[in-house]
């Protein structure tokens, strides 16, 4: 089953920031499988990768000014100069359980992402035109945790539930990302380095200076050598 969901766009002010995306292969067609343990039970094949692009495009595209999806190396070359940053996000880990009874039908999600932000000089094009960067060279890295629950146990079907839930921990991932993208050390001190670049009017914007400072301004309330990112969407 392919996760699918509506996801609105956050009540926030966009921090004055060109914002580039990595989304690496791993995570854009993201899927996880469950065999099944008894005759009764099924195999389950859930694809996350989608919704994960599509709930992360929008979540950004409202906390930065703009986001730049780099998908190439020429991207890179042509949009180099005007970003800020690059966001490479991961899934590290997922677990769900299924319910102890057939006619109950609520499914919990459990996610933990790994978030790594980088300058765009750290970013380089491997021989076979893939993107890489060196994990050393990131600016900053950290996790986030998300969990979902099934809101009702009166589905139709399991796939609804497991859809739903998925969704729920989508949208619970954002709202961390949302309250912990400044107060994380490294990332609070990329943004106070930032301020003296846009207040010089290096990046063109049309919000202070000072807004970098706080991301949530506005809101409604790996260890090898070299780091593969490979052709993302």
């Amino acid at each position: 089953m392919i996760v699918e969901g509506n996801f609105p766009e956050p009540l926030l002010d966009p921090l004055p920031i060109t914002m580039g995306v990595i989304y690496p292969p791993a995570f854009a067609q993201h899927e996880f499988f469950d065999e099944a343990k008894g005759r009764a039970d099924s195999d389950w094949l859930v694809k996350t990768g989608e919704a994960q692009v599509a709930f992360w495009d929008i979540l950004l595209g409202g906390l930065f000014q703009e986001v730049v999806h780099i998908d190439s190396w020429e991207t890179v070359q042509s949009e180099g100069d005007r970003i800020d940053g690059v966001l490479i996000p991961s899934i590290a880990e997922l677990q769900y359980t299924v319910p102890t009874h057939t006619n109950v039908k609520i499914y919990e999600i459990w996610m933990r992402y790994e978030f790594r932000l980088a300058d765009i000089a750290a970013i380089h094009q491997q021989d076979d035109g893939a993107l890489s960067f060196k994990p050393d060279d990131r600016l900053a890295q950290w996790p986030i945790t998300a969990y979902g629950k099934t809101p009702t146990a009166f589905l139709q079907s399991d796939e609804e539930a497991v859809n739903l839930a998925a969704v729920v921990a989508l949208r619970d991932a954002g709202a961390h990302f949302i309250t912990t993208f400044g107060r994380t050390p490294e990332v609070a001190a990329w943004l106070d380095g930032l301020s003296p670049r846009k207040a010089s009017g290096e990046t063109v914007s049309n919000e202070p200076a000072s807004a970098i400072s706080n991301p949530t301004a506005g809101a409604a309330s790996e260890t090898a050598e070299s780091s593969e990112l490979g052709d993302a969407r």
